[in-house]
C-alpha cells in the first residue's frame, strides 16, 4: 500500500460542448488553468462515441492488462479519475473509468478503462487540483509495463 496526505487546490466545474473530444478538452482545460495533478470525483457524460479497454478475443495471459479497445457509441456515461503530471512530456496524465449504457441495447453497460470519447450534447465534470505532494505516473517494468500511480 502506497498512501499519503494530499493537498488540495482549486475545485473546477467544467462543461464540455458537442462535439468535443473528451482528452484533448481536458488537456486544453487543465493547460489553461495550470492544473498538473488532481482528481475527477465524477463525471456525467453524453457521448456519441466512446472507446474503451477491452476484448472479445481470448486473453493468453489473465494477469496481464488489456490494451485493445471496444467501441461503443450513443451511450450515457459516469467516470472518475485521476490526474498526474508526466514531466519529460510536460503533460498531464489522465486515468479514467467510466461506465457506459448504450441507449439503443436497453442501457446494457459497459466499465472499464476509457480511452477516448466524443461528446453528445454536454459533459459535466467536477476537477480538484492537488497542489501536493507530486502526482506522477511511471511505467513498471515489472509490471506489464502499466504506468502506476506515485506520490513523489
Amino acid at each position: 500500500m502506497r498512501r499519503t496526505e494530499l493537498t488540495q487546490g482549486r475545485t473546477f466545474g467544467v462543461v464540455f460542448d458537442l462535439g468535443e473530444d473528451f482528452f484533448t478538452a481536458l488537456a486544453d482545460f487543465c493547460a489553461a488553468e495550470g492544473v498538473r495533478q488532481g482528481y475527477i470525483p465524477m463525471f456525467l457524460a453524453a457521448f456519441s462515441s466512446a472507446e474503451l479497454v477491452g476484448t472479445c478475443e481470448r486473453v493468453e495471459d489473465p494477469a496481464a492488462p488489456v490494451w485493445s479497445g471496444v467501441h461503443v457509441s450513443n451511450v450515457e456515461a459516469v467516470g472518475c479519475g485521476t490526474l498526474a503530471y508526466d514531466p519529460a512530456e510536460g503533460r498531464v496524465l489522465p486515468h479514467l473509468h467510466a461506465s457506459v449504457g448504450l441507449k439503443e441495447h436497453s442501457a446494457r453497460a459497459h466499465t472499464s478503462h476509457l480511452l477516448g470519447a466524443t461528446v453528445q450534447f454536454v459533459t459535466e465534470l467536477l476537477v480538484v487540483e492537488i497542489t501536493a505532494p507530486q502526482m506522477l505516473r511511471p511505467r513498471k517494468a515489472g509490471m506489464y509495463d502499466v504506468p502506476l500511480l506515485e506520490f513523489g
